[in-house]
């Protein structure tokens, strides 16, 4: 049995709506049932009357309702007690950030943040975007640092949630250079010589934002997909290595093109117009509003991060990531 299934039959049980549930479990209602299910099974009894609505639990749903608020009571209890006891400082706060930005931006933000309120214990965790915002929804960190744009929002309660927009960061395409010094692959190609391209994998968030830009070109744009990997470093060195071209995030290549070992293939130039390939999203931070059982000290120490952050926005001297790339 895992967790997580407790989280969601507790949920249903409060909401007594699958679909409300889903929403605030951060996953599609498929998903959802199916934890639900697979809970009933390793029961073996269903907790659920199905017949009704809106939902309500069986007679056996009733009895395990108490229990497993018992049982998950105990758990985040131990979790305390166990951190309590670890040599981690006791005023640590706990960060799910994706790959990319863990490597670009978090650096230089929590840099300035630690420049206004002194030397900050953190807690890091590199995963995707998905798995960042779950990890919030099931009280595995703090914050969530991660990337947003309106056609694959972060759906997560704004009644539950809050949120700032730390900034903003670009994803273009990026190219290596030849020796003249121009790109060494260049858009939109030719049906009969695509353009080899670098691609992240589908259930990448970044990659979810290139296929928004390549479904909103101008043209169509000829790719031959050579390789695929989920991390934007990943395809960065390949395509510093003249494998083919890759979107980036600004913040990412910001290096590389300093350098001179990337190029820009969407810059104002001769038959090319700024921006025709890039999709701009915004860097934001969430928090639980409902913070789950934990030291005082750290959510005291989170509030403090928050109001400084937001104070920052508020006068308007936050940064944007890669300014020189924009």
């Amino acid at each position: 049995m895992e967790l997580k299934w407790l989280e969601d039959f507790v949920s249903l049980a409060e909401t007594r709506s699958f679909s409300r549930s889903a929403e605030l479990r951060h996953v599609t209602q498929p998903a959802f049932s199916r934890r639900i299910q697979a809970l009933e099974a390793w029961l073996g009894t269903e907790l659920i009357d199905r017949s009704v609505y809106p939902t309500r639990l069986t007679p056996a749903g009733r009895v395990f309702y108490e229990q497993a608020l018992a049982m998950l009571s105990q758990f985040h209890e131990a979790r305390a007690l166990l951190r309590g006891h670890t040599a981690t400082p006791a005023a640590t706060i706990e960060f799910a950030v994706p790959h990319t930005l863990s490597l670009t931006y978090f650096p230089r933000w929590l840099q300035r943040v630690e420049a206004q309120m002194g030397p900050v214990h953190t807690r890091l965790r590199a995963l995707n975007v998905h798995d960042a915002v779950l990890s919030l929804v099931e009280g595995g960190c703090d914050l969530v640092m991660g990337y947003h744009h309106p056609s694959h929002p972060v759906a997560l309660d704004p009644a539950r949630y809050a949120m700032l927009t730390l900034g903003l960061e670009p994803i273009s395409p990026f190219s290596a250079p030849n020796r003249a010094g121009h790109p060494r692959h260049k858009l939109p190609g030719l049906p009969e010589a695509p353009v080899p391209y670098l691609s992240y994998t589908p259930n990448a968030y970044l990659g979810r934002m290139t296929e928004v830009i390549i479904a909103n070109a101008p043209g169509r744009l000829a790719l031959d997909r050579v390789y695929e990997t989920d991390m934007a470093e990943g395809l960065k060195a390949m395509a510093m290595a003249g494998h083919g071209i890759a979107f980036l995030p600004h913040s990412a290549a910001e290096e590389a093109v300093a350098e001179g070992r990337l190029l820009r293939l969407d810059r104002a130039a001769r038959g090319v117009s700024e921006g025709l390939y890039t999709l701009t999203m915004e860097i934001r931070l969430y928090r639980d509003l409902l913070p789950g059982h934990g030291d005082e000290s750290r959510q005291a120490l989170v509030q403090q991060l928050w109001d400084v952050v937001s104070q920052e926005l508020a006068s308007g001297s936050s940064a944007t990531p890669s300014s020189k790339d924009k």
